[in-house]
């Protein structure tokens, strides 16, 4: 059967009562202006964001805004980023983002999905983030693999396509959850809904949950 809203609603505010909301209690991204969150977001991929806040304070004192990056050597860059892996794409990408940024809207970030988009480095994903967190603006929601992950164990989704999944939590939670959303499943997914084993017998929605329900525990 298909989850409602309301059934959707009552399994974040579970979460929301759960877990805390500040990005440095749950090891999230730790930033000061849209450029940082833009640039750490890219370099985010595929490791962990613990990782990236160890290398940002680096990072930001040679490079403080993206006329600085834009002209950076690219093997220092990859020097500084090298432990967030991937370090020549990200090194490649996040000169190239700041280059567009300087080139294109006069040093600044933009606040649209779509103009995101265009810079190297960044789907929507990415655009999701930097809209909703620099700018307090969620025009979509972040579809990480945590994200994912839970959407499909919880029924929030029946898709494995990033786009589709976002499309589904857009349909099934009203807007002012979008932006909240993305922490609360990202810190469930880390502590309890882990990809190779979930804690179902110490989950706090597992009655509320489809993989919980089924789960025997």
């Amino acid at each position: 059967m298909k989850m409602n809203t309301p059934e959707a609603v009552a399994i974040l505010s579970e979460l929301n009562r759960l877990y805390p909301h500040t990005r440095e209690e749950m090891n999230f991204l730790r930033f000061e202006n849209p450029y940082q969150i833009l640039i750490m977001t890219i370099l985010s991929a595929q490791t962990t964001d613990v990782t990236i806040n160890g290398l940002r304070d680096e990072l930001f004192s040679c490079y403080p805004d993206p006329k600085a990056l834009a002209a950076a050597s690219q093997d220092e860059v990859e020097r500084i980023i090298h432990p967030a892996g991937f370090y020549h794409t990200k090194a490649k990408n996040i000169i190239g983002t700041a280059k567009c940024l300087c080139e294109n809207f006069d040093g600044n970030v933009p606040e649209t999905i779509q103009e995101l988009v265009t810079l190297p480095g960044v789907g929507r994903k990415t655009a999701n983030i930097v809209t909703n967190h620099a700018f307090g603006n969620p025009v979509g929601i972040a579809v990480d693999t945590h994200v994912g992950r839970l959407a499909q164990r919880i029924g929030f989704s029946d898709n494995t396509d990033p786009n589709k999944i976002e499309i589904d939590l857009i349909h099934l939670f009203p807007k002012e959850w979008w932006g909240e959303l993305n922490y609360l499943l990202i810190s469930h997914g880390r502590a309890v809904c882990t990809a190779r084993k979930p804690a179902c017998d110490r989950c706090c929605i597992r009655d509320l949950c489809r993989t919980g329900r089924n789960s025997g525990v």
